[in-house]
């Protein structure tokens, strides 16, 4: 209601009242999983720096080295994704998505 006489003349004469729910929880939660996948995007374009820089300033088999580490870690933060991804799913099915 634009203002609280509004608000109570509708009271006063019946006519229905939305009441919207806001749960902060929910709220901060999507906030941070903007925020981290922010942070994740980020680290993709590192990887692309990493990797030019790594053919730029090394040898062949030395950026190949420094590569397979990275490849290694790459898997570990595609596991972890997965997992995220998994409880927000979760997440969602508890807390957001209400069946009727």
């Amino acid at each position: 209601m634009p203002n609280k006489a509004k608000f109570i003349k509708a009271l006063l004469f019946g006519k229905e009242i939305k009441t919207v729910k806001i749960d902060k929880g929910t709220v901060d939660f999507y906030m941070r999983l903007t925020t981290f996948h922010s942070q994740f995007r980020a680290v993709g374009v590192n990887y692309n720096q990493i990797v030019k820089l790594l053919y730029r300033n090394f040898s062949e088999k030395k950026a190949s080295a420094f590569l397979f580490k990275l490849e290694k870690q790459t898997i570990e933060m595609v596991v972890l994704c997965q997992k995220i991804i998994q409880l927000t799913e979760e997440f969602e099915k508890k807390h957001i998505i209400k069946q009727p």
